[in-house]
């Protein structure tokens, strides 16, 4: 499916950088059509301006007109400050005029709630698509191109220098314009651009997000996300955004009900399933982060930060105690702080002379305040293992000066010489001398050793997983055989969402999934000469969609020896059966192989209707709803994809030898995985739900066999 069209991807370029600007609805009060043309009036050397308001001759020293058809060129872009009831004939005034990009503050659409407002944003959304004057908002705070000095927003704050190469998305133009703004500038973090896209009635977060991608100014995105319009239009912005290395740094609101309902109401926003976005991020290299600080600090280390060429970090500071929780903090987040090399560790000595000591992490104590403190520096960051050194301090002037120096040489080396250096700042947050200096100099700083730790594993993370990726090959799903497409076609001919274990089974048999050899009986004649064709012990269940829990329904029976104990179980389970569920919801009774010498695991499917279809696996039996012991990732996978679900449960250590027990079919598991995310990948929405559990694991080189099926279908055409 493609989601940008070259014209749409233009329009925003249009919107970012016009040449030419309309406000309707600019006034002389610095209200909103006053403050979006004080905004505009920024970059008045670079942009022809025109207020429309027919109700003045002038404002803020320009002229104003009476409606845009009066205008003496076609702007680039139309800002629309107007009664909600007034903003489709201005777009449509303006289409007429040719303009191909619209910014609409104006309030009062679909979250209102109202059913009626929800029909005018929809007018809005149809409007745009259709005429190609693409929109960004309405009910928001406008956007601003930071590098170039042009704003297109409402809002009263002004960064005027702040530049840098950080692009901020925002839903919410009040965060965008307010706590992130205000914290950027306190922190000498510079954006490219600054973007509210509030309801999102055309162009939404994926859009310019897809937009800045390609934009050589920009090589971080930051966002903040209520919901997305549509979340597997997102999973395409992360998988391109990840294939190009450029990192996307989130806040995504749905962590508790509070903020899905919070996100509901403030932008009729759907936050979807959380812990499927929380895959879908893993999946893609997306780092979610917690707050206003996390967000800024972390984009801002990417900015400043290339990959790192070892996983080492050293710490040095002033203080021993300083020293010691920072080190405990990174050996938290799963960092790793190797021994210094003897070399390094002689030559701090040497410098130190008994005044402390040389190790990872170093109490340096005065010395890092000291002419030496380069020196110690450098024999800390020394060695083929060490990629980033942390200095923890709150250094004299000396000391700052000396840290800048260091950090431009390292990042200066050959790519593969390169070291990194980032600041832990123990002092002041007001300070205005040294603290300042280290921003100035875009030196990454953080303020308590917890966000740092957290920060810069994200970093090595982000760099892993974009080398994986960009070495990962994803299977194409194929075109339904004759074969899966009859057994769909008679699947849905049911007229029911619910299959029965053995047609669950019929399903998954047609992609190669396999099962145990089995056979559904439908009287107790054929249950006998099924237990005799497949050889004893045998299983037997009930076969009906209306009984799910088959064990608490008391419908099976494991390890039957001989007939006389598969014709007592037979009549026992078709009595339970009958009190549980109608006789004509009866399929008959399935006879299947016994499986012993195994590992219980399961796989399912689930269709998000906002992202598509999760593939879940994890410990089998009951295991999985008590522990919660499961992997995710969307379909379809590879077959390392597969390798890495299995690693990440705790049931890994069971399939590969525990204990003295065999090592179990591995291999053979990542390749069923693979089958099912491309069964899944085939049949789209048409399969809802799949739960195979549990799933057999046998000896190396035996296979699995999904020994319980229930699938959902949809009756929808695929």
């Amino acid at each position: 499916m493609t989601y940008w069209t070259e014209d749409q991807l233009n329009s925003i370029h249009t919107m970012l950088n016009p040449k030419s600007m309309a406000i309707v609805g600019a006034t002389p009060r610095m209200q909103y059509g006053g403050r979006f043309l004080s905004a505009a009036l920024r970059g008045k050397d670079k942009l022809r301006i025109y207020p429309v308001n027919p109700r003045y001759e002038e404002i803020q020293g320009l002229k104003s007109y009476p409606s845009v058809s009066d205008l003496p060129e076609t702007p680039d872009v139309v800002g629309i400050v107007v009664s909600y009831d007034q903003v489709l004939n201005v777009l449509k005034e303006s289409h007429a005029m040719g303009t191909k990009a619209a910014v609409v503050i104006s309030a009062g659409f679909s979250e209102r709630g109202e059913p009626e407002r929800k029909d005018l944003q929809m007018q809005l959304t149809d409007f745009a698509q259709e005429s190609g004057l693409r929109m960004c908002g309405p009910n928001c705070l406008g956007l601003a191109n930071i590098k170039d000095g042009l704003w297109a927003s409402s809002s009263s704050r002004g960064v005027a220098g702040l530049s840098g190469n950080i692009g901020l998305i925002c839903q919410s133009g009040a965060s965008a314009f307010g706590p992130f703004l205000q914290r950027a500038v306190d922190e000498s973090i510079g954006f490219s651009y600054i973007i509210s896209t509030g309801n999102e009635a055309d162009l939404d977060f994926c859009d310019f997000a897809r937009y800045l991608i390609d934009d050589d100014s920009t090589d971080v995105i930051a966002g903040f996300v209520e919901g997305f319009k549509d979340g597997k239009k997102f999973l395409e912005v992360a998988k391109l955004a990840i294939a190009k290395r450029k990192p996307i740094v989130l806040i995504k609101i749905g962590r508790s009900q509070f903020g899905s309902n919070a996100a509901r109401s403030h932008t009729a926003a759907l936050t979807g399933e959380d812990v499927n976005y929380d895959a879908a991020f893993d999946q893609y290299g997306v780092i979610r982060v917690q707050d206003y600080d996390d967000l800024l600090q972390i984009s801002n280390l990417f900015a400043q930060t290339s990959k790192l060429n070892a996983e080492g970090i050293a710490v040095v500071s002033h203080s021993g105690g300083i020293s010691s929780l920072t080190a405990d903090m990174l050996g938290l987040s799963g960092l790793s702080l190797p021994d210094l090399e003897e070399a390094s560790t002689n030559g701090i000595n040497n410098i130190l002379k008994g005044r402390g000591w040389a190790s990872n992490p170093s109490d340096v104590t005065g010395f890092a305040n000291g002419d030496s403190f380069p020196e110690i520096m450098d024999h800390m960051i020394s060695g083929d293992n060490m990629g980033c050194l942390v200095v923890a301090s709150a250094g004299s002037d000396q000391q700052i000066d000396q840290v800048i120096e260091a950090r431009s040489r390292y990042v200066n080396l050959s790519e593969e010489e390169r070291k990194q250096l980032v600041y832990l700042w123990t002092g002041s947050r007001v300070e205005p001398g040294g603290l300042q200096k280290l921003k100035d100099a875009k030196v990454p700083i953080f303020y308590t050793p917890d966000k740092l730790g957290n920060a810069l594993k994200h970093l090595l993370d982000y760099h892993d997983r974009a080398d994986y990726v960009s070495g990962n090959t994803i299977p194409e799903p194929q075109r339904l055989t004759t074969e899966q497409k009859t057994k769909i076609d008679y699947l849905q001919s049911l007229n029911r969402d619910q299959l029965s274990e053995s047609e669950s089974k019929s399903l998954i048999n047609s992609w190669g999934i396999p099962t145990p050899n089995h056979c559904l009986a439908k009287d107790l004649p054929e249950a006998l000469e099924a237990a005799k064709d497949i050889g004893y012990p045998v299983v037997m269940k009930v076969d009906s969609f209306d009984i799910l829990h088959k064990t608490e329904a008391g419908i099976v029976r494991v390890g039957l020896k001989s007939p006389e104990e598969v014709e007592k179980a037979y009549l026992e389970i078709m009595e339970a059966a009958r009190n549980n569920t109608a006789e004509s919801n009866i399929n008959g009774v399935l006879i299947e192989e016994m499986i012993t010498d195994c590992v219980e695991v399961m796989a399912g499917l689930h269709y998000d209707d906002q992202l598509g279809t999760v593939l879940i696996f994890g410990s089998g039996g009951v295991a999985v709803e008590v522990y919660k012991d499961i992997s995710r990732k969307f379909c379809p996978i590879s077959k390392n994809d597969a390798l890495e679900m299995i690693n990440e449960v705790k049931a890994s250590k069971l399939l590969k030898g525990f204990r003295g027990d065999s090592a179990k079919d591995i291999d053979a598991l990542a390749d069923m995985l693979v089958d099912v995310s491309l069964m899944a990948s085939s049949l789209g929405h048409t399969i809802t739900e799949l739960d195979l559990n549990p799933i057999m694991v046998l000896p190396e080189g035996k296979g699995v066999k999904a020994v319980d099926a229930l699938a959902i279908i949809s009756r929808d055409s695929i």
